[in-house]
């Protein structure tokens, strides 16, 4: 898999936030000019990819595809505009907080099982600000991205957070009947959302 270049992410953060602008200006000539750049093969590669947007450093939206079915820019491009118009958890973005908007993105390494033999080993394998983390039983499943160990760093407040947002009792995790997959991601954030730049929590 490969590592995707500091170039590159910078150029997918625009490319998400000019998606957003285009929503509110069908006029927008950026965004075409902007994709002629996004030349890198890494760019057509198929990748799990999160779009997280914070404003005023709180989340105001996040989606994003764990499995790597779409190409990083499409993924990128499709889960920007779910992020800030789909989010069913906010009001879809008004186009007085683009400006105030701060963007993240988040690709992931493909999911792989994670085998354990109950509560204890399972918070043993895990590893803390590395992993994010998939839980699944029946129909309920549930992701946490690694960033959100900055919030939950103890690995069962973790666990049981994760298994509320699943729908599932939170102490679920102990009793070992979880399917648990594991993740890495390599993310890219906007430095100053306000700058002249950007116009060329744990619920992740």
């Amino acid at each position: 898999m490969n590592t995707i270049s500091k170039h590159d992410g910078q150029l997918l953060l625009k490319l998400a936030r000019e998606h957003i602008a285009t929503r509110f200006d069908k006029k927008n000539t950026r965004l075409a000019a902007l994709e002629k750049h996004c030349t890198s093969p890494v760019m057509k590669e198929n990748r799990g990819v999160f779009v997280t947007l914070h404003k005023n450093g709180t989340l105001r939206g996040c989606i994003g595809t764990i499995e790597p079915v779409k190409s990083l820019m499409d993924g990128v491009s499709e889960n920007a505009i779910h992020a800030a118009f789909n989010d069913s958890r906010f009001k879809p973005l008004s186009h007085d907080e683009l400006k105030d908007i701060h963007i993240e993105i988040s690709i992931l390494t493909p999911p792989e099982k994670l085998d354990y033999s109950g509560g204890n080993d399972l918070l043993s394998r895990l590893r803390p600000e590395i992993d994010g983390v998939i839980i699944e039983k029946g129909y309920h499943r549930a992701t946490f991205l690694p960033q959100v160990w900055d919030q939950l760093k103890d690995g069962r407040d973790f666990l049981n957070h994760l298994c509320l947002k699943a729908g599932l009792a939170s102490d679920e995790w102990k009793s070992g009947k979880l399917e648990i997959c594991i993740y890495q991601v390599q993310s890219f954030e906007e430095d100053d959302p306000f700058s002249a730049q950007t116009q060329e929590t744990y619920d992740h």
